[in-house]
């Protein structure tokens, strides 16, 4: 893993197309690993959430070109690598679990980020419903010390179909409905980072498993 720093670090230092052209076989070299370790992950979250058994690395990891066209920060490369490991896998329309390696910025987390309209529809719809059992998620001890709390933009006010003085306003006003925490670098090289993660991601799963059932369950 060590590996996929050093050249991360050094991408940062060296964010133009010469460079990695010529560091190319370094490049491939590091992805190759980060699959390895995705496949591993992939395994691990599986043995406590079925509905992504059998997904494959390479659905799950996003690309290291950026998207240029509309930015005005013209830099080719994205100075990290991530994953979303989720049924479906990094196209998703639904909740799982993101991990983002980058030198100085590394974290983990998970949910859905900026749903579309009829998803989001259905989230609150099943908080409008069942917010009880979000709030018990939210509110188990394990989960707070691990994630604080939801993360995400929220609405200045109610959204349409709800009243402002709604009991549960709070969390209706979201729109996205994540969770993140950060680890240092020399966390990913420690011999039992995988299993570590896996962990992490299983006490986030409670919230995945409410995220996706509003939506699955609502096109039924």
């Amino acid at each position: 893993m060590q590996e996929i720093l050093n050249f991360l670090s050094d991408l940062q230092q060296n964010n133009r197309k010469e460079w990695m052209d010529e560091h190319r076989p370094t490049y491939q070299a590091a992805r190759k690993q980060f699959l390895w370790f995705v496949t591993e992950m992939i395994e691990k979250i599986a043995a406590f959430d079925p509905s992504i058994t059998g997904l494959l690395a390479k659905d799950c990891t996003f690309r290291i070109n950026r998207d240029i066209r509309f930015s005005k920060d013209k830099s080719p490369y994205k100075t990290n690598m991530g994953a979303f490991i989720a049924q479906g896998g990094k196209k998703t329309k639904g909740a799982g679990y993101y991990v983002h390696l980058q030198p100085g910025n590394c974290f983990l987390g998970g949910g859905i980020y900026m749903p579309q309209a009829e998803e989001l529809a259905k989230i609150r719809q099943e908080i409008d419903y069942n917010a009880h059992h979000l709030i018990e998620i939210l509110e188990k001890p394990e989960f707070k010390k691990t994630f604080g709390g939801l993360r995400g933009e929220q609405l200045k006010t109610a959204p349409k179909g709800y009243p402002k003085d709604h009991e549960h306003i709070e969390l209706l006003r979201f729109k996205s409905f994540t969770v993140f925490t950060e680890f240092t670098d020399s966390k990913v090289t420690d011999a039992d980072f995988t299993e570590w993660l896996a962990n992490q991601f299983k006490i986030m799963q409670p919230l995945n498993i409410f995220l996706n059932t509003a939506i699955d369950e609502m096109e039924e």
